[in-house]
């Protein structure tokens, strides 16, 4: 399924990026570029991800607020 839209990003490419290490949603934003356009899919992606990692992960806007 695609998560982000702007960008062309799907569940399997998170999934496939954690598996390669990935571990924030900021460097998953670097690697793809998922969450840079519109926005409205890094609460979706933060679950993926956090899934993907066996954990869950905070929203980089929330990190940045505290």
């Amino acid at each position: 399924m695609y998560v982000c839209l702007c960008h062309g990003v799907t569940d399997h490419d998170i999934r496939r990026a954690a598996e390669a290490g990935c571990g924030s949603l900021a460097e998953l934003t670097m690697r793809t570029g998922l969450g840079s356009g519109c926005g409205s899919c890094g609460e979706l992606a933060s679950e993926i991800l956090g899934e993907a990692r066996g954990r869950e992960l905070p929203l980089a806007v929330f990190a940045a607020a505290a």
